[in-house]
């Protein structure tokens, strides 16, 4: 098995920045890779709890584009 050229440099890089062989460089690069497609998948259901919300009274809530208007001015057209 060969490893692609730019990959080994990078593997190399590696093992003179951090001082350890280019073999445990490597192994220890393999082993994340494996590790990480092992912990990434479905982590269960995601939920979001509804809070309450207090209402400003005289504030109609029903048309959305008025509101947004009426808070934050005229619209640029």
């Amino acid at each position: 098995m060969m490893v692609e050229d730019d990959v080994a440099a990078k593997l190399h890089a590696e093992a003179r920045k951090s001082g350890k062989s280019f073999k445990v460089v490597v192994n220890e690069s393999i082993r994340l890779g494996l590790l990480s497609k092992r912990t990434t998948g479905p982590r269960g259901r995601f939920v979001v709890k509804p809070f309450a919300v207090k209402k400003k009274t005289g504030i109609n809530y029903d048309n959305v584009w008025q509101l947004v208007e009426d808070l934050e001015g005229p619209a640029y057209k």
